[in-house]
């Protein structure tokens, strides 16, 4: 408890200087154009302004061009950013801190940090929610999945993409989509 406790604090003071450094705006908006359709989101700068920092980086960059959707739970979410179309993983260095406790919640239509079991290992990888999945929000004795935007366009390319047939594929025993779900290109536009 005292390891939570020192964390949080650090995070608290390390969070405005990095958010101030990145400029990050209030709320940016991403488009995701999949071989499916076109995913548009809202991401919420201000609750996770060093998360969404890090997802404009790398959307800059070019870095999801090309990755696939790899994971996909119809009734749960859909997982991409970390691979190529042959499940190949593509990962930059570095991590992310978790930033779940800022009250915004894993209900359908959220976009959230993909991460493995420690908490603040989050990088690339994210996914969407297409149901309410509360169990992944944080809670007094744990962390959470950070939510950091909404799809405001394109939930029924989001639920297209749920419903695809999946199987094995490459390291990964089931949920990998039989057809690639490829992002084409993930970038930002102007909100009309």
């Amino acid at each position: 408890m005292k390891k939570h406790l020192i964390t949080i604090l650090l995070l608290a003071v390390a969070m405005p200087a990095l958010a101030d450094d990145a400029k990050v705006p209030a709320h940016p908006y991403v488009e995701i154009d999949t071989t499916e359709g076109i995913i548009r989101l809202e991401l919420e700068g201000r609750r996770a302004p060093l998360t969404v920092g890090n997802f404009l980086k790398l959307i800059d960059s070019g870095y999801y061009d090309g990755t696939v959707f790899h994971r996909v739970i119809p009734g749960f979410m859909i997982q991409g950013g970390g691979y190529t179309p042959n499940l190949k993983v593509k990962e930059p260095d570095g991590a992310i801190p978790n930033e779940s406790g800022n009250g915004l919640q894993n209900l359908r239509g959220t976009i959230a940090m993909a991460r493995l079991g420690e908490p603040h290992t989050a990088n690339a990888q994210f996914f969407i929610n297409v149901s309410d999945n509360k169990s992944l929000d944080p809670k007094p004795e744990r962390w959470g999945y950070t939510v950091f935007g909404y799809v405001i366009e394109g939930m029924d390319v989001v639920d297209k993409i749920a419903a695809m047939r999946t199987g094995p594929g490459g390291q990964f025993s089931k949920d990998v989509p039989v057809i690639p779900v490829v992002i084409k290109k993930l970038s930002r536009y102007e909100f009309e």
